[in-house]
C-alpha cells in the first residue's frame, strides 16, 4: 500500500505538469495561428483592397454609361431608323454588361442586384420607347420617346444602385 501511495505521489505531480505544458503549448500555438491568421488577412487586404475599389468605380462608369441621358447621345446616328437605333442601344447595353460582369465577385450582393435592376429598367424603358415609335420613323424620335419615358417615371433607374455603390464605398473604404 505504501508503494502504491509512493507512486501515486510521483505520478500524481508529473501528470499535473505534463497537462500544464499541454494547456501552455496548446495556448502558443493558437496564438501563433491566429497571428499568422491576421498577417495572411492583411496581406490580402492590401492587395484586395484596390481591386474591390477599382470595381466600384467600374461599375459607376458602367452606370453613368448606360444611362438613358448618355447612352442616347452617344449611340445616336442621325440617319438610322428606330430599329436599328433600339438594336444598337440594347446591344452597346449588353456589351458594357458582359464587358464588367466579373466585377460582382468584388462587390456585394446587394449592390449587383441593384446594378442589374437598373441595367434592366433602363432596357424596359427602351424597349416601351421603341413599342411606342412607328417603324418607319428616325432615330430621333425613338430618342425622344426614351426621354418622355423617363421623365415619367420621375426617377432616373440609375440613381438608386448608384446612391447604394457611393454609400457601401464610403463605409468598406
Amino acid at each position: 500500500m505504501e508503494t502504491l501511495l509512493d507512486l501515486l505521489k510521483i505520478i500524481l505531480p508529473a501528470a499535473l505538469v505534463l497537462y500544464g505544458m499541454y494547456v501552455t503549448i496548446n495556448s502558443f500555438l493558437a496564438k501563433e495561428f491566429e497571428k499568422r491568421v491576421v498577417e495572411l488577412k492583411l496581406k490580402n487586404t492590401d492587395i484586395i483592397l484596390p481591386i474591390r475599389l477599382q470595381a466600384y468605380e467600374r461599375m459607376c462608369l458602367f452606370l453613368e454609361r448606360i444611362s438613358p441621358h448618355n447612352l442616347v447621345i452617344r449611340i445616336n446616328e442621325p440617319g438610322i431608323d428606330v430599329s436599328q437605333f433600339h438594336q444598337k442601344l440594347l446591344t452597346e447595353i449588353r456589351n458594357e454588361y458582359n464587358h464588367n460582369l466579373s466585377q460582382q465577385v468584388y462587390m456585394t450582393d446587394n449592390s449587383w442586384n441593384l446594378i442589374k435592376k437598373a441595367m434592366e429598367d433602363v432596357m424596359s424603358i427602351i424597349n416601351s420607347a421603341a413599342l411606342d415609335v412607328p417603324k418607319d420613323a428616325r432615330s430621333i424620335e425613338l430618342a425622344k420617346m426614351v426621354f418622355e419615358n423617363l421623365m415619367q417615371r420621375n426617377q432616373d433607374p440609375i440613381s438608386p444602385a448608384l446612391k447604394f455603390i457611393k454609400e457601401e464605398i464610403r463605409v468598406v473604404f
